[in-house]
């Protein structure tokens, strides 16, 4: 390596690139030292490269990555749930082959089963990967399982031997479903072993938790992470035994140029909120995030990298499947208020004429999921002077210019009914943030740190925030609050929640 002085985040960087790209691998004789390198294969704090030479105090063992092989790199996209899930149906399925007598019920008990298995986490990645920990989860859903749908075939039939039959095809399902994942289990392990699977993993922090956690992914592959680098608040004071590839402020960037999949909470020498700030940024929102919990001597119900125990923190984002079910849901309903709703629309069309003539559709810039800008669809209540008045006036709730006909559609919420267009198209949800002009989009952003990220999700035609009483002229910093927290804590019955409120203060007349 060069004996050239560099400082700064971007010869960090780019030390870390040359590395990459010369694939540095470690030679050690023994398997502990097959964790570490001298310091100088990795740039000590600040950015400096080191030119070589011995001095005193930073005699320390640092931890450096291997190079990535080619067969991960062409399997970064799988996922626990793509093998397991698939064995765990064929076994539910198996029966078929025998006989199709029990057809119905058979692909009930498939259909109840993988649910209940979603919904236990079961098809979540595990970095201890370990048949025997899942047995007593498997078993007892399972036996549930099992069990009702045992019941219900013997209350439809009264035969004995038909039911008899049955209880038989499902016993052969439930022991295939162990039999399959104890198969898939393995092959998980070995494939990682052999890192035909693996994926790049980010320690934030570089303390003594997150040196032992580089140490034991660069030692042990089947937990199927590769340790790429650590990031933190700032350069550690002292000489660290990571090689630290950049601070928390450039985490995005990060993340994009080691191809990360996943980020490791360890020991942060920051506060929580400013590491959530970090977080939420969409760069690094795409990655699974694991955590090490501080307080140890809890019992943590989670998993663990060799004697170090982790956690898997909820998405903070809304992608992949969540967001498919999310926009697969916003679909029915939107499909099915329209038809049902046509009349009330058609009135409400006929009334916005005769309170202010032609042009009963108001369309106005809005900002939605990841900023960009689409045209709200509403129901005209007042006609604005001119465009500015219409992108900058914060509030018409008072105006003197809105009719009755107009006062009462806002009141109701019913001027709001053809958004249910803009859900089809995809520029809205049902559910989530308020859509905002892209004036106060901005101006909110700049005061107020958390607003932006309420751009992680499309923007509802109603949301937690509102349904909570943070409509009109309320705190901004509360509504990004609750948009936020909606969003890290999403479910569809989330949305039902919301929307049985939504119904309670639309027949209170509780809008604007």
């Amino acid at each position: 390596m060069s004996s050239q002085q560099a400082t700064g985040p971007d010869a960090t960087a780019a030390w870390f690139d040359d590395a990459l790209a010369r694939r540095v691998v470690t030679t050690v004789a023994d398997e502990d030292a097959g964790a570490t390198a001298t310091p100088r294969s990795a740039p000590p704090a600040g950015g400096q490269v080191d030119d070589g030479t011995s001095r005193p105090g930073l005699d320390v063992t640092a931890v450096l990555p291997y190079a990535g092989s080619r067969a991960s790199t062409r399997t970064r996209g799988l996922r626990a749930w793509m093998m397991t899930a698939p064995v765990d149906v064929a076994a539910l399925l198996t029966p078929l082959l025998l006989t199709q007598q029990y057809w119905r019920g058979t692909l009930a008990m498939a259909a109840l089963t993988v649910t209940v298995f979603a919904a236990g986490g079961l098809y979540r990645a595990r970095r201890h990967v370990s048949i025997l920990d899942e047995l007593p989860s498997l078993c007892g859903r399972l036996l549930a399982c099992a069990a009702v749908v045992t019941i219900i075939a013997a209350l439809r039939h009264d035969s004995a031997a038909y039911v008899g039959g049955f209880a038989r095809g499902v016993t052969l399902a439930a022991g295939l479903v162990l039999v399959g994942r104890a198969f898939s289990r393995e092959f998980a392990t070995i494939a990682r072993k052999r890192r035909w699977v693996e994926h790049n993993a980010v320690i934030i922090g570089s303390g003594p938790i997150a040196v032992e956690l580089a140490r034991l992914l660069r030692r042990y592959p089947q937990y199927g992470l590769r340790f790429v680098g650590c990031v933190d608040s700032a350069p550690p004071q002292a000489p660290t035994a990571l090689p630290l590839i950049g601070t928390l402020d450039q985490l995005e960037q990060l993340v994009r140029i080691v191809e990360c999949d996943v980020l490791i909470i360890a020991d942060p020498s920051c506060p929580e909120l400013t590491l959530m700030e970090f977080l939420r940024r969409p760069g690094s929102a795409s990655c699974d995030l694991w955590a090490v919990p501080r307080l140890w001597g809890s019992r943590s119900h989670g998993d663990h990298i060799g004697a170090i125990p982790i956690v898997k923190v909820g998405d903070i984002t809304l992608s992949g499947p969540r967001w498919a079910l999310k926009r697969a849901s916003d679909i029915v309903f939107a499909a099915t208020a329209l038809l049902v709703l046509s009349p009330v629309l058609a009135l409400c069309a006929i009334a916005t004429f005769i309170d202010g003539g032609r042009g009963i559709f108001f369309y106005q810039e809005r900002i939605g999921r990841h900023g960009k800008p689409f045209h709200i669809i509403k129901f005209r209540s007042m006609r604005p002077v001119d465009e500015r008045e219409s992108q900058t006036n914060w509030s018409i709730a008072h105006d003197r210019r809105v009719g009755p006909i107009g006062r009462f559609m806002r009141r109701t919420s019913l001027d709001e009914l053809p958004q249910l267009w803009n859900i089809l198209r995809g520029d809205m949800s049902v559910v989530g943030p308020r859509p905002e002009r892209p004036y106060f989009v901005e101006k909110f952003s700049a005061e107020y740190p958390n607003y932006a990220m309420r751009h992680r999700v499309a923007v509802g035609l109603t949301g937690l925030a509102q349904v909570s009483g943070l409509r009109g002229d309320t705190p901004i910093s509360d509504r990004a609050r609750f948009d936020n927290y909606y969003i890290e804590n999403w479910s569809l019955w989330l949305d039902a929640k919301v929307l049985i409120r939504t119904v309670a203060e639309v027949f209170r007349g509780g809008g604007r």
